[in-house]
């Protein structure tokens, strides 16, 4: 078995698909031991875990539903003692706020139940689960939040989303300024459209909207799980330990 108790430790939520996999992956090849959440797939988490195993490292997985702000404490609890029992651990290193939904609805006919779901998913989730963590992040920790592109342009159907993406940008700069006593460091990345089974797969899936964003995109192609995943693995080391409150985004120049 690996020795984990002199490894760094970052927790991931969302790890068993798309940017939280390929972040959870980048973040065991770089020698961090993950512990990510999912909602709907236990077979995928489990073979994330086994995928870390053969890689060398260690991960393991919990249920949590980010909509549920309610189970955080339970959460912290479970938490506390997987890193504990595991890992042999009292703290973790980092936090990656990476669970999300989708939505494309007109801002005319958005309704209010929709934008609950999505501020309650993309807003309330990180500012409650990163409170019901403090406790477990040690002293120096990092924290990394998921925005959007489109909290910086304005793409048509979009206006819940942003609206919500756009909060999680102000709520970085809050948690870098007011834990920054502790040294905890937090910086929230963009992403641009990316190629996964996010929103039903439609980037990844359609050829018109993949034209479309290749149209928009500086670099000219669509991005892929690793494009975001390998950064925010990046961000986590200490070459960027000077960088808190900041805004990456990582869109390969959409809408420049």
């Amino acid at each position: 078995m690996t020795d984990t108790t002199n490894r760094r430790i970052a927790v991931v939520t969302g790890a068993s698909r798309g940017l939280g996999r390929s972040t959870a992956l980048h973040l065991a090849r770089s020698g961090v031991d993950v512990v990510g959440t999912y909602l709907n797939s236990p077979a995928d988490a489990e073979s994330l875990v086994q995928e870390v195993a053969a890689a060398g490292g260690a991960a393991e997985v919990l249920p949590l539903d980010v909509a549920d702000t309610g189970s955080f404490p339970a959460f912290a609890d479970r938490l506390r003692a997987l890193v504990r029992d595991r890992f042999g651990r009292d703290t973790v290193d980092a936090l990656v706020n990476n669970a999300g939904t989708s939505l494309h609805e007109p801002f005319a006919t958005t309704t209010e139940q929709q934008f609950d779901e999505v501020m309650t998913v993309h807003v309330k989730a990180p500012f409650f689960l990163t409170q019901a963590l403090l406790p477990l992040l040690g002293d120096g920790a990092r924290i990394v939040n998921v925005s959007s592109g489109p909290a910086r342009f304005t793409l048509p159907g979009s206006a819940a989303y942003a609206t919500a993406k756009g909060a999680v940008e102000v709520l970085t700069r809050y948690q870098a300024q007011e834990l920054g006593d502790r040294g905890i460091r937090a910086v929230v990345v963009a992403p641009g459209a990316v190629a996964t089974d996010f929103s039903g797969g439609t980037v990844r899936d359609d050829p018109a909207v993949g034209d479309a964003v290749r149209g928009m995109t500086a670099l000219g192609r669509l991005a892929g799980p690793d494009d975001i995943g390998a950064a925010v693995a990046l961000l986590l080391a200490d070459g960027f330990g000077w960088a808190t409150g900041a805004r990456i985004e990582l869109s390969g120049g959409m809408r420049l």
